[in-house]
């Protein structure tokens, strides 16, 4: 498997990503012999279906696998000071895997204009969707209409802005509201469980539109109306919604989370309505995904 670099908001370094599952991922989409031929025999007839992700989370969430949860902080550096609970309190993998924050771990950029990264993970910003010419990978883009299952709403997005996240499984797996809104409900998208690993986008972007995903809209007054959409991945078969419809909700609130796995988030913006910061603009120009923290600054309202 190709080696994963990305670059670190925090501290403006090239990282290479350590990769959780990395022997199983090089086998589905390995460019060797045998991740050719074992590979897609594995990934069609097993691993994309809800029923793999439900019995791979089900061992996950068992008292058994509590026995991961210190080896996997200290493999992956993770900070146990920002957990709202102490490791000791976590009964199984997956619990952990859900944890909560505590608030002065993840502080908000300040301002009504400001709207915020919505979860920890890699991203990618494209200002004009109309001027791309490829979403990860040159000259490849996958469809608004099939990835919203909706041609109007696509067409009235189709020269506005994206922020595409990749929350990898080592993450926090929280995600929130970018800004004041009023949510609307939610639509679940049925659709398979890929992985949504750069190895396996890089083979076929058209898994955004493939996989299970959720679309909500999110009424704004700085933003206009912005599209949230949660994207289910492997081993992530349950998309969790935690937010109460049709009421304001506040910046930084809550919206939902993930089970475990790695997972992705797309927010659509109406045309001229956000500048993403520059610094995230100029990571994604280079084709470099950038590792942002929830609360951190994402852009600002365009009058």
């Amino acid at each position: 498997m190709d080696i994963i670099y990305y670059l670190d908001r925090k501290n403006g370094k090239r990282e290479i990503e350590k990769v959780y599952g990395a022997r199983a991922l090089k086998l589905l989409y390995g460019h060797d012999w045998i991740s050719k031929l074992v590979g897609p025999v594995l990934l069609h007839s097993l691993v994309k279906y809800s029923f793999f992700s439900a019995w791979y989370g089900k061992w996950q969430a068992s008292v058994k696998s509590k026995n991961k949860i210190e080896p996997f902080i200290r493999e992956f550096g993770l900070d146990p000071l920002e957990f709202l609970e102490e490791v000791s309190y976590f009964k199984s993998f997956n619990d952990f895997f859900i944890r909560k924050l505590k608030p002065t771990a993840r502080p908000l950029a300040s301002g009504e204009e400001v709207a915020i990264i919505p979860a920890d993970g890699r991203y990618l910003f494209y200002s004009d969707l109309s001027q791309v010419d490829g979403f990860i990978v040159k000259g490849e883009k996958f469809d608004l209409t099939s990835l919203l299952d909706d041609a109007d709403l696509a067409a009235h997005y189709a020269k506005g802005a994206m922020a595409i996240a990749r929350l990898c499984p080592t993450d926090y797996h929280r995600y929130h509201f970018p800004c004041d809104c009023v949510a609307g409900k939610t639509k679940i998208i049925n659709g398979w469980l890929y992985s949504v690993n750069p190895a396996a986008l890089k083979k076929d972007i058209h898994i955004f539109t493939k996989n299970k995903r959720t679309l909500c809209k999110l009424a704004t007054s700085s933003f206009g109306c912005i599209l949230f959409l949660e994207i289910g991945a492997t081993n992530v078969g349950s998309i969790h919604e935690t937010y109460q419809p049709d009421v304001l909700q506040k910046k930084g609130d809550e919206k939902g989370y993930f089970s475990f796995g790695g997972s992705s988030l797309i927010l659509l913006f109406e045309p001229g309505k956000i500048q993403f910061d520059q610094d995230l603009l100029a990571a994604s120009r280079q084709g470099l995904e950038i590792k942002c923290l929830m609360g951190q600054s994402m852009g600002k309202a365009l009058s």
